[in-house]
């Protein structure tokens, strides 16, 4: 591989929660290990740099003296509020004393506040804001003390690539405790083979992940994997490596570490099909039969309801939707122009025949082109 380009000048760093757990619940030598390196590419010319942070619950458990994580979600969201406040403390002394200057700020999300395109835009623009004050570090994090489990990202690799879409990031670096994407899972087997390049996201790569629907996939790769696969679409380089090794995000920069690197599409979404692929929240799924996926994806075409075989979820016109082959596999992502009624209603059929099925014809596509991202 070649090194990354001594240009990088956007980056958005996640640090995962087993970098920051340790035996004492919350390990603050790899926070602090981390926030040096930080204020070092600072000064060395990487001008924006963003960290999606986990560890609030790991911190509210430290001040609450608790020995085990919570089960329920009342009391997770009642220990994240507890250590929001710590982990943004300890993130604000430690940009103090290594910093020469640097502050921090604080971005709390719900996966809401990305539905809508207004709140999606509104936060690029404080994010850029942010950003031109020169000695500002945002620390992003989920709102875990409010957010439902309808409004939660799942996890902080997801937001991590949906923020590095956003700011248009040239890179996005998830450290985690292992070294990257394996062939295996390392902790079964002993051969287990890095796998230091990416190019397409293919079901063989899916496999060593784990699976898309394994339960216990390797090193938590299935969540990475997936935000590897939103950040290359929006045309950002992505990286999983150790967050256990010495200045590893130096390393990552010169080629020099031990990691997983996954190559970005070369046509990058636009802004809006970015906000329609990985910001709304879907609301169903449309099935299509092979004739419909060979026009959306070879021949730039919009979804007609002649190609849908079944519907999922219940849902109003305008709302983002999933398409699936007949493997199952996501196609693209949607905005309806028919409520999930009325396409249950005409799917499979021909656009002549809309009208007589629902008594009027108000569009012949279901989702238009200029409505879709394929992902």
């Amino acid at each position: 591989m070649k090194p990354f380009s001594s240009h990088i000048n956007r980056l958005v760093i996640k640090l995962g929660t087993n970098l920051l757990t340790g035996k004492h619940v919350f390990e603050g030598q790899a926070l602090e290990r981390m926030v040096k390196e930080v204020c070092a590419l600072k000064r060395e010319g990487v001008a924006d740099i963003l960290i999606v942070s986990s560890g609030a619950v790991g911190c509210g458990m430290e001040a609450l003296s608790l020995s085990k994580r919570p089960a329920l979600l009342p009391e997770k969201q009642a220990v994240a509020a507890v250590g929001q406040n710590r982990l943004m403390h300890y993130y604000e002394t430690l940009f103090r004393a290594y910093g020469d200057g640097l502050t921090t700020a604080q971005v709390l999300l719900t996966l809401s506040d990305l539905d809508s395109r207004q709140n999606y835009l509104n936060i690029r623009n404080t994010l850029s804001t942010l950003f031109s004050m020169g000695n500002v570090v945002p620390i992003v994090n989920e709102n875990d003390s409010t957010a439902t489990e309808e409004l939660r990202f799942g996890d902080n690799d997801t937001l991590a690539a949906k923020i590095a879409a956003k700011i248009n990031a040239n890179l996005l670096i998830i450290l985690t405790d292992v070294a990257g994407l394996y062939d295996r899972n390392p902790q079964q087997d002993a051969d287990a083979t890095l796998i230091r390049e990416v190019t397409q996201i293919t079901q063989e790569i899916e496999v060593a992940a784990g699976g898309a629907g394994s339960v216990a996939s390797t090193g938590g790769m299935r969540t990475k994997l997936e935000a590897a696969r939103i950040a290359t679409a929006a045309g950002v380089d992505c990286v999983i490596a150790s967050g256990q090794e010495e200045q590893i995000i130096h390393r990552i920069l010169t080629d020099e570490a031990s990691c997983t690197r996954f190559k970005p599409s070369k046509l990058a979404m636009p802004h809006r099909k970015r906000w329609i692929a990985f910001g709304r929240a879907t609301s169903g799924t449309l099935h299509i039969d092979d004739g419909a996926r060979n026009a959306l994806l070879y021949k730039g075409k919009s979804l007609l309801p002649a190609g849908i075989s079944k519907i999922e979820g219940k849902f109003e016109a305008g709302a983002a939707v999933r398409v699936v082959d007949a493997n199952g596999q996501i196609l693209a992502r949607g905005l309806t122009n028919y409520g999930s009624d009325a396409i249950a209603a005409i799917k499979g059929k021909k656009t002549r025949e809309i009208a007589a099925a629902l008594g009027h014809k108000d569009f012949d596509e279901v989702i238009h082109r200029d409505n879709m991202a394929l992902v």
